[in-house]
């Protein structure tokens, strides 16, 4: 499948400053950005920017970015599942994963997050995919922002329909082992009612079991 990347960018004003939001970017552009040392939600600042350019070298790899100026202060990914998860056990040309998001505290509340779902979603090439996200209550920063489980999925949940991504069932274990974990997901205008078909088959594997 040839995957297509139209790069598009936008202005946001906040509090603090005027932030681009961008992408996808390449892995040339990413390396000449600084990093904020503030990115620590999933390995160490200077792991997570090495692991931001792999991803955008990949053929169907997106980094979305939030900088003000030459500094990294958010970042979205899009990629394939991780083959060790359920969503590449059916092999989908189509099929990609939002599979990080994060912002720095400085700038929670100032939709950037919701900015660049948003802007990655004005790629028309997106229509050509489902898009999915995994969320666990383990990955958000609770301590951090002192919200509960369930205020802190309404802003995931609120963020992502920015997206147009919607809630899906789903038997997966991971995601059943706690009420707050949850499935979206946004199916692209030209997905074929194959893969959409094949999606379902990934979303209830278990349904045959009992």
């Amino acid at each position: 499948m040839e995957h297509v990347k139209a790069y598009n960018s936008m202005e946001l004003e906040t509090g603090r400053g005027t932030l681009v939001i961008e992408g996808p970017v390449t892995a040339e552009k990413l390396k000449s950005y600084d990093f904020h040392e503030g990115l620590v939600a999933f390995r160490p600042p200077a792991q997570q920017h090495k692991a931001l350019i792999e991803i955008a070298d990949l053929p169907e790899g997106r980094i979305i970015i939030a900088r003000q100026q030459e500094m990294i202060i958010g970042y979205v990914t899009y990629l394939y599942p991780d083959p060790l998860e359920r969503w590449s056990e059916i092999k989908m040309d189509d099929l990609i994963e939002l599979g990080a998001i994060e912002v720095i505290k400085d700038y929670r509340g100032a939709s950037v997050g919701k900015n660049m779902i948003r802007l990655s979603m004005t790629d028309d090439a997106m229509e050509d995919f489902i898009i999915i996200t995994t969320e666990y209550y383990w990955h958000w920063d609770l301590k951090g922002t002192g919200l509960n489980v369930w205020d802190y999925r309404k802003i995931m949940e609120k963020m992502m329909s920015a997206g147009g991504l919607e809630y899906y069932a789903t038997d997966d274990p991971e995601i059943s082992s706690h009420p707050a974990n949850c499935l979206m997901a946004r199916i692209g205008k030209r997905v074929e009612p194959e893969s959409i078909q094949k999606f379902d088959q990934l979303r209830f594997m278990n349904r045959f079991m009992y």
